[in-house]
């Protein structure tokens, strides 16, 4: 097999993390949003699947693209794929083997799987002291819920998230994305990397502990802040501020606009270019303190003047009066916005089953070494025999560990 370059696309881009090798034990949606993240930055990615299905999400489906789901694709790119079966002692072995020789490990397991494995921290750290290795779960590696199973509709209701979220007159609303899986690999990552730091001057590494529980509760913020300074419980506002008046969405005459009036000369500038000029200094609304405690009455007022015109056109007018507001876009519309396209967020490559696969580019803008989208995401078992014959795997051992079923 060439070992060129060119036949190696996961090496070829100098990204800010090339050189680092990063072993993914981790399937679903938190740990494969952590090491995508690091793959775009250069690292070179294993991801470690069984060999009967692989990670749950290549069956997440429909909508499917190729043999995969949508879903599986949005957070493997920049990978290679192999898939052994952990349970096979031979197997487990050639996966120790490549712990031993990365930089970084991340699973997401429920605590104590991963060690049942052999592959836990302090078994990977035995064989690779320099190791930064990264644990996600739904509560954390302590604590009386440790053992309970991780999902991110539960992080979100558990945190109280869930209950700030939604209309004020109605049930809470999960969240339309998955902010506790999502956030929980952006925290992970952003541990890897203060342990990489730490590393360059102790020369060890370190256990990163991540909870979606955590996560969440971290995003409480200003909410939680709140509630320590007052004692009363956060409500849901709908798509409101508890503290700033106004900053909602509107109806307007063919569509919703999202207003963020953050300070009293944004309140007095949006007041004057709907039309609401006497109100800017109506002692009931003059400073947000009082828009705040007005606020039921201030609302419908706001309601009617907007319902003049449609959300594009007050978007228009607003900004030339430098006023932040936006239509609230459908996804189809925020992805065709020019700023989102201006800014590179949507790409393309190419897979070799799929065809062309539109994805969501990295969000991390650097200037000296950006990221990049070097490959799609891997098919099940695509380099499983590259990687075990760098390890020393012969033709004829890796022919046996496919015929029992033990790789793919």
């Amino acid at each position: 097999m060439s070992t060129t370059p060119h036949s190696q696309p996961w090496l070829v881009h100098e990204g800010a993390l090339t050189g680092l090798k990063v072993l993914d034990l981790s399937r679903i949606l938190s740990g494969p949003f952590c090491t995508m993240m690091l793959a775009d930055l250069g690292a070179d990615v294993i991801k470690v699947e069984d060999t009967v299905s692989g990670d749950d999400t290549r069956a997440w489906g429909p909508p499917f693209q190729g043999e995969d789901a949508a879903y599986f694709h949005s957070v493997n790119r920049n990978k290679r794929g192999i898939a052994v079966d952990l349970k096979d002692p031979g197997c487990l072995r050639l996966v120790r083997k490549l712990a031993t020789t990365a930089d970084v490990v991340v699973e997401n397991f429920r605590p104590g799987t991963a060690a049942r494995l052999g592959l836990g921290y302090e078994d990977v750290r035995d064989g690779n002291p320099a190791v930064v290795y990264a644990s996600i779960s739904g509560y954390g590696q302590t604590g009386p819920y440790r053992n309970e199973p991780g999902y991110d509709a539960i992080a979100q209701a558990v945190s109280g998230v869930m209950s700030v979220t939604g209309e004020a007159a109605g049930p809470p609303v999960r969240f339309g994305v998955s902010p506790a899986d999502l956030a929980a690999g952006m925290w992970a990552a952003i541990g890897v990397l203060a342990a990489l730091r730490n590393r360059e001057h102790t020369g060890t590494g370190e256990w990163i502990d991540i909870s979606l529980l955590d996560g969440q509760v971290a995003w409480l913020s200003y909410v939680a802040s709140g509630y320590f300074a007052s004692g009363n419980v956060p409500r849901r506002y709908g798509s409101a501020h508890p503290t700033i008046v106004p900053y909602q969405a509107f109806p307007t005459a063919d569509g919703h606009l999202m207003v963020a009036a953050g300070n009293d000369g944004l309140w007095r500038r949006f007041a004057t270019a709907i039309g609401l000029t006497a109100l800017a200094d109506d002692p009931r609304f003059t400073t947000n303190p009082d828009r705040v405690r007005h606020r039921e009455e201030l609302l419908p007022l706001i309601e009617r003047a907007l319902s003049a015109r449609g959300a594009e056109e007050w978007a228009r007018l607003l900004a030339e009066a430098e006023v932040p507001a936006g239509p609230i876009n459908t996804v189809d519309k925020a992805l065709e916005h020019p700023q989102v396209v201006a800014r590179g967020m949507v790409a393309e490559l190419e897979h070799a089953d799929a065809g062309p696969l539109r994805t969501i580019a990295s969000p991390i803008k650097l200037s000296g070494q950006p990221s990049s989208i070097r490959t799609p995401p891997p098919r099940h078992g695509e380099h499983t025999a590259h990687v075990l014959t760098a390890l020393g795997v012969t033709p004829g051992q890796l022919a046996a560990l496919r015929a029992r079923k033990a790789a793919k």
